[in-house]
């Protein structure tokens, strides 16, 4: 009887998990706008690890061209972390055999 093991199927998932948590960990994206103006690096927990601000930017003054730009940065930053996590977690779900996936 080659049944349904719902207890093997909850293992393999708990231990795809546990690789989906250490792979969001360790992926770091990058993301920048306004030519490089303003760059961001995000994990793949959508945690901002860091900011660059091209100099010349502050220079200018123009505190809302450089907020606008920081924002279109953080969600590119964003749109590159769900691609990522979308791409790890199709072959993880794809691997437990579940039908349909």
């Amino acid at each position: 009887m080659g049944g349904f093991n719902l207890q093997e199927l909850m293992s393999q998932a708990k231990r795809q998990y546990e690789v989906l948590q250490k792979k969001m960990q360790e992926t770091v994206v990058e993301a920048s706008s306004g030519g490089g103006t303003v760059t961001v690096k995000m994990d793949g927990r959508k945690q901002l690890l860091n900011i660059t601000i091209d100099p010349e930017a502050v220079k200018s003054g123009d505190v809302e061209m450089l907020q606008d730009l920081v924002t279109a940065a953080v969600n590119e930053a964003v749109r590159k972390v769900d691609n990522a996590m979308q791409s790890t977690m199709g072959g993880m779900l794809g691997g437990l055999g579940i039908p349909g996936l």
